[in-house]
């Protein structure tokens, strides 16, 4: 029978904990026999996971017979990993254990070195502090999760039921990974990425910058088919001024920050109306539906009508026609992850 051990770090999150323990213990072969055998291994007898204390039942020796090692997100992700617990995630990848992260668990598999000159991900909003501790690694914040063979990882939360339907899927067929998606309420597959979650926040323009004004009127203008020569022109700029002071002061150049903007009020008008996706495309300034559709689609990684049925509440139908413009606040690593 294959061996899933489940790896429980101090600070372990008890979402990521619990996913994979009920997902693969609970996956059964056509004939009616378990499909893995699931441990809760440890470094330490006990585990602190925030509202409860955990006592592993196996240490990192059980690792040494597991076929697949599962690594949850930690609460702090960016606290350094114990020694023995990289030198057995080493020595287990050496005899070539399958080894996934979930969430930000992809910080203590990164910390093995194994991921590196690899593709990983993680949530979305760890996915900048995952690239900058480790440059060699190829961070992707908008997929669900990413398979390179030996070494997996998936995004937040419930991408992790994601990796493990996956993992199912590749070990027993999709017969059997569909029994298991049926009794998660998950479907097999999901549409787009990771990317549909992403709270896309504006560069932020200095307060007082020469740029703000320009910024809220490009904002209040955006149903308008704005040019690159119109905006210059309210600025009193020349296009070239324009765009380095963009630069300097936001990473980005006026059309991009714009797109950016109409993606944002499409996103609330489809959470928020009950608009047509081919009205909304002409409310925030796409002449065209199929441009709109198209950009939508590189930038949130799903279609509007996915978009609209994944997010929009029942507030949704017939609520206010106002665009917001706010930007939500700044996202705290470890009040904003995996909740």
């Amino acid at each position: 029978m294959h061996t899933v051990a489940v790896l429980a770090l101090d600070q372990v999150i008890p979402f990521d904990l619990s996913t994979p323990i009920e997902v693969f213990s609970r996956t059964r072969l056509p004939d009616g026999r378990s499909a893995y055998r699931v441990r809760v291994c440890g470094n330490a007898a006990s585990v602190d996971a925030g509202a409860f204390t955990l006592r592993p039942p196996w240490g990192l020796d059980a690792l040494a017979d597991a076929d697949t090692i599962i690594l949850p997100g930690s609460a702090n992700p960016t606290d350094p990993v114990p020694d023995d617990v990289l030198d057995a995630l080493r020595d287990a990848a050496a005899r070539g254990t399958r080894i996934a992260s979930i969430c930000v668990g992809a910080f203590v598999l990164a910390a093995t070195g194994l991921l590196d000159g690899l593709r990983a991900t993680t949530h979305w909003a760890a996915a900048p502090a995952l690239a900058a501790r480790h440059p060699g690694i190829e961070v992707d914040p908008d997929v669900l999760y990413v398979d390179n063979g030996q070494f997996l990882t998936s995004a937040g939360a419930a991408a992790g039921l994601d990796l493990c339907l996956h993992l199912i899927r590749n070990d027993h067929g999709s017969t059997v990974a569909a029994d298991a998606a049926r009794l998660s309420v998950m479907p097999l597959e999901r549409e787009g990425g990771q990317a549909q979650f992403i709270v896309h926040d504006q560069p932020p323009a200095p307060r007082g910058s020469l740029l703000e004004p320009l910024l809220r009127w490009m904002e209040d203008n955006t149903a308008r088919d704005l040019s690159l020569d119109e905006i210059a022109a309210h600025a009193g700029m020349s296009t070239r001024t324009l765009n380095r002071r963009f630069r300097e002061q936001t990473g980005t150049t006026p059309l991009q920050w714009l797109h950016r903007t109409r993606i944002r009020q499409a996103q609330y008008l489809l959470e928020t109306t009950a608009h047509a996706v081919d009205r909304i495309a002409g409310q925030v300034g796409f002449g065209s539906p199929t441009a709109f559709r198209e950009r939508f689609k590189r930038v949130v990684g799903t279609s509007p009508h996915a978009y609209r049925t994944a997010f929009q509440g029942t507030a949704g139908r017939g609520a206010p026609q106002s665009i917001a413009t706010e930007t939500s606040a700044d996202h705290p690593l470890q009040t904003k992850l995996c909740k």
